[in-house]
């Protein structure tokens, strides 16, 4: 956490750098963005966590303008990216995962042609690019040709072109991806400067260390939309499994233990003489059971304290964990009603209806032109072809109710 205070943006209003509102995109059959909602104030840097096909990028990409949006809202730093993309894109820069960098030209070079620089006295520009490139770490690289530079180095090489165009909006895509060890801790300073600096930074991860570690906020991105947004601590108090775990040198002193707390939230575990307590995991605990078992004149042999991690809390939410139990009282349908099929008499009669009113038709027409022996004659055979229509609606019928749950229902049916 950098924990930096947001500063009011450029206007001087508390305006948000990035607002995002019911954002949609999609490729094809395959939906990247599905209703994406995003505020950024200025002087926050901002994690998206994600995994691999979350919508990170293509969120990324349609908050710089260099991918149009199928619907919602968008302004960042103030501007449309679909009616202003040209200011959109010089007050907002982004870092994708393949460094945009001119490899013909030299890390000075490629610096030197930034438009900011381009505008300054030749002096003041070569200043500012070197100060760059030193913050970076690429003095030693400097006179070298871009595209000879490993990949470590030209990503910081595409990173300190960013900062050269002093971003009022930083879109940074995996910044530390593919980077060692110096190189991710420049990146990390990076981002705390520009947060530091009043601007806003979104960079997107799959890390939640990595997000914890940079990000005043984290808004944990699944499957086109933030399932969850907020402080590590506040992210951490969505997900229960903390616990305390006592261990203890005979079996009379853990029934002695187990005496103490009520066994209906506390689990006992007479092989590994073990007794675990659930709780927060917190000081205050930990200090509350200790006076309990001080009463008791009961000593634990050890004693250790587990705290739900980030991690805990990113598997939860994007479907490796445990999952909220649906609210109570709603029923949650079965089959291909939950996929938004229909019931099987509904298709019955979809498929049927067309043949029925054709057939009734041509009746009307048989009566009207040969009168009614023609149609008494023809009854037997109407009769033949709908008794096996109306066999099957009569099975699949009571088939459908079975699979329906009561409303008032959680288990199976």
């Amino acid at each position: 956490m950098t924990g930096h205070q947001a500063v009011p943006g450029p206007s001087g209003t508390d305006t948000p750098a990035v607002l995002a509102r019911g954002l949609r995109k999609a490729y094809g059959r395959r939906t990247a963005l599905d209703g994406l909602h995003l505020t950024v104030p200025h002087g926050t840097a901002f994690a998206l966590l994600g995994t691999g096909s979350s919508g990170k990028t293509t969120a990324l990409r349609v908050l710089a303008a260099h991918t149009p949006a199928d619907g919602g809202r968008i302004r960042v730093a103030g501007y449309d990216p679909a009616s202003d993309p040209r200011s959109l894109r010089a007050a907002a820069g982004l870092l994708s995962r393949a460094p945009a960098v001119d490899g013909r030209l030299t890390a000075e070079e490629n610096l030197l042609l930034t438009p900011r620089l381009r505008r300054l006295p030749a002096p003041n520009a070569r200043a500012r690019a070197a100060g760059l490139i030193e913050q970076l770490g690429l003095t030693s690289a400097a006179a070298a040709p871009a595209a000879t530079l490993p990949g470590d180095l030209r990503r910081r090489l595409a990173l300190a072109l960013l900062l050269a165009g002093e971003p009022e909006v930083a879109l940074l895509d995996e910044p530390a991806e593919g980077l060692d060890a110096v190189g991710r801790r420049l990146v990390r300073g990076v981002v705390r400067d520009l947060a530091a600096d009043g601007a806003a930074v979104v960079f997107t991860t799959c890390s939640p260390h990595e997000a914890v570690r940079l990000a005043d906020r984290i808004g944990v991105l699944h499957r086109g939309r933030i399932v969850a947004e907020g402080t590590r601590e506040e992210l951490l108090r969505l997900v229960p499994g903390g616990h305390i775990r006592l261990h203890f040198a005979t079996a009379a002193d853990l029934a002695t233990a187990a005496g103490l707390f009520r066994l209906h939230t506390a689990e006992l575990d007479p092989t590994a003489l073990s007794l675990q307590i659930p709780g927060d995991g917190s000081a205050g605990l930990v200090r509350a059971v200790l006076d309990v078992l001080d009463e008791a004149r009961l000593v634990p042999r050890r004693l250790s304290v587990h705290s739900p991690g980030i991690e805990d809390v990113f598997t939860a939410l994007t479907g490796g964990g445990p999952r909220p139990a649906p609210p109570a009282g709603r029923a949650v349908p079965g089959g291909r009603a939950a996929a938004g099929g229909e019931p099987r008499g509904g298709r019955w009669w979809r498929h049927s209806a067309l043949p029925v009113m054709a057939a009734a038709l041509l009746l009307l027409a048989l009566f009207a032109q040969a009168g009614r022996r023609v149609l008494l004659g023809a009854l037997p055979v109407i009769v033949l072809c709908a008794v096996p229509l109306l066999a099957t609606q009569a099975r699949a019928g009571p088939r459908h109710h079975r699979a329906a749950p009561s409303p008032g229902r959680t288990g199976p049916p």
